[in-house]
């Protein structure tokens, strides 16, 4: 008899720090969604909404391309946890200013940009700390078991926070948001050992302008991931779009609400869950940017489709569904790819170069689909005349207009994927497996 395998051999830390990260996530996004709706509940505006993603990606893309450099050179549990505990502090100021009853939208407006500065720095570190923690034949692994949080985070933050909103108050959500947060932080502090990686001595010396440029440099000279880079730019754009109408209209369609709105996030997460047990377990695929390429133009060519036609919340979880089954499956893949030609010793400085040009499309989408809805969409759709194609297909009233931008965004994605489908320098990164 074959001695049994352990399949998670090598990566008892990196699951410590993983599965207490992920609580401390949950409890963040918790927050973050009972806020999106008392935002919404007191402005009506999906433009209102989306500027709280905004502010916290603006800073995120401004300072991303030069927070590299530092995050190569600095310790990165230090950095983990200086991040983290700033995080706290924002928080802290949240739950202050809403049980004095001072808090604004202008607020939220401005802690979230603070809490995207610090994000600035630590998701490069948090990016090299699982290449160090975790050996390379068990990347995909890694990257679906990270897929794994985020889905079953997506699945329980609307789930808990409606119903502690709605037996405890927003102070209750806050409270466990803290409390998941020094979980988190305790478990990193005490119990986490991140190896150091060697560092060139030119990379030790070199200015933080230097290492920005040396990491375009590398992106320069590596096409394949730097059009990959831009493939998920595109797709981004038309995500934070989709991110952006998807409140609006589930909030105000009838049919919707608040438990639409949360059931919808729910399943997202059920079938992002899914998809991440099946890339966990699964054997590398043959070629890795056909599977990308495949998962993204089937989820940006069903889902959108759906939710633009769909008027209950049965057909916008079916759309839920067949959007984000294979969404984890496309992010694995693509972290395999990256982490493979990356060297590690440069990964920081990449990783932030990368989130610039990756991530810039998120805040203007965002902006650009607040604005849509609000702006153009929704009063397309009240002038339409009795009988019009258009209120046939996307249904009246209020929400209709983010109907309409789904169906828009739709045929967008599709071109998208299409277009880069025939990118021969994606296609070259099979030949260059190292």
């Amino acid at each position: 008899m074959k001695p049994f395998k352990n399949p998670f051999r090598g990566l008892h830390t990196f699951i410590l720090l993983w599965s207490t990260q992920a609580l401390s996530s949950l409890g963040s996004a918790m927050t973050s969604f009972a806020l999106v709706i008392w935002s919404y509940e007191r402005q009506g505006s999906a433009l209102t909404t989306a500027l709280l993603s905004i502010c916290s990606y603006a800073p995120y893309v401004l300072l991303s391309i030069f927070a590299g450099a530092l995050s190569d050179r600095w310790n990165k549990k230090v950095t983990m946890l200086v991040c983290d505990g700033f995080a706290a502090l924002t928080t802290l100021a949240v739950l202050f200013l809403f049980k004095t009853g001072n808090l604004e939208i202008w607020h939220l407006y401005l802690l979230n940009a603070l809490n995207g500065l610090m994000n600035t720095v630590q998701q490069p570190a948090s990016d090299v700390a699982v290449s160090l923690l975790a050996p390379k034949e068990q990347y995909q692994k890694v990257s679906g078991m990270r897929s794994f949080s985020n889905s079953l985070n997506t699945v329980l933050t609307p789930v808990i926070a409606t119903a502690v909103l709605a037996f405890a108050g927003m102070d209750a959500v806050i409270l466990i948001d803290l409390l998941t947060f020094a979980a988190a932080f305790i478990t990193l502090f005490c119990f986490v050992r991140i190896p150091h990686e060697i560092l060139r001595t030119d990379a030790v010396k070199e200015s933080v302008f230097k290492a920005a440029k040396n990491g375009l440099w590398f992106l320069k000279k590596n096409r394949g991931i730097l059009d990959l880079i831009l493939f998920l730019a595109a797709i981004n754009l038309i995500a934070s779009m989709y991110n952006a109408a998807l409140p609006a209209m589930l909030l105000s369609r009838e049919g919707g609400g608040e438990t639409a709105l949360g059931t919808v996030n729910a399943i997202t997460g059920l079938a992002s869950l899914a998809g991440s047990v099946i890339v966990s377990f699964a054997r590398p695929p043959k070629n890795r940017v056909r599977v990308i390429c495949n998962a993204l133009l089937f989820s940006m060519g069903t889902e959108n489709l759906i939710l633009a036609l769909g008027r209950s919340v049965p057909v916008w979880c079916i759309g839920a569904v067949l959007g984000w089954l294979f969404i984890p499956v496309m992010n694995a893949n693509m972290d395999v790819l990256l982490r493979s030609h990356i060297p590690v010793e440069m990964q920081g400085r990449v990783y932030s170069v990368r989130n610039t040009l990756q991530f810039f499309t998120i805040p203007v989408g965002y902006l650009l689909g607040g604005f849509l809805v609000d702006i153009v969409c929704e009063p397309l759709m009240e002038a339409q005349p009795a009988g019009s194609i258009l209120l046939s297909l996307l249904g009246t009233g209020k929400g209709s207009g983010a109907a309409l931008l789904f169906l828009s965004i739709a045929a967008a994605g599709v071109l998208v994927c299409l277009i880069f489908r025939r990118d021969r320098h994606l296609w070259a990164l099979e030949e260059q497996q190292p």
